[in-house]
């Protein structure tokens, strides 16, 4: 179902954000993230002063995140085709620091430990929160817990997996109606 139809309006800015994942051979995930941020109108570079033509990108950056079936990153990478400021890809570093923490619980805390403020990037950040949504929809196994008496990570966290919903209900009856620990 589409939007409402919009006020008028002329486009400014684009954001597109892909994330994909793999399973490789050695029994690891790669989990790919690629952001680019363009304007649509001319500009002038931040990093040189020259024009920089519509559609051209501001930020073009490049996330792969290696993770264990248990959702512990073993490995993290980051590649900055175009930033706007000299010094951004001096954030990639910072990085190394993300290996050996777990998306299954503390995600974004881990990240904004290691990586906030100005020890990290922005964009990069905001690439990694999301990353662990692909990285579950990656991973067959990512929202099973390993005590099966527990329920999957997914269910009571959104309207769609409500504990006392329909969803849950069919799908997982067993902890139709569970009372999460608190």
């Amino acid at each position: 179902m589409p939007l409402s139809p919009p006020a008028p309006r002329k486009p400014s800015h684009v954001r597109r954000v892909i994330y994909q994942g793999y399973e490789r051979e050695d029994g690891l995930w790669d989990i790919e993230a690629e952001l680019h941020d363009s304007k649509t109108f001319d500009g002038t570079s931040l990093r040189d002063g020259s024009l920089r033509p519509a559609g051209a990108p501001i930020h073009h950056m490049w996330l792969r995140v290696t993770v264990h079936r248990d959702l512990t990153v073993h490995a993290i990478e980051a590649a900055m085709d175009t930033v706007p400021l000299h010094e951004c890809p001096l954030a990639r570093a910072a990085l190394q620091q993300m290996v050996g923490c777990s998306m299954a619980r503390g995600w974004r805390q881990s990240i904004q430990k290691h990586l906030g403020g100005v020890a990290g990037c922005t964009h990069l950040r905001e690439l990694l929160f999301n990353l662990a949504t692909a990285t579950f929809q990656t991973l067959p196994a990512a929202f099973r817990p390993a005590d099966a008496q527990e329920p999957p990570r997914h269910l009571g966290q959104c309207t769609g997996w409500d504990f006392n919903g329909r969803g849950v209900k069919e799908y997982y009856p067993m902890f139709f109606g569970h009372v999460p620990r608190t």
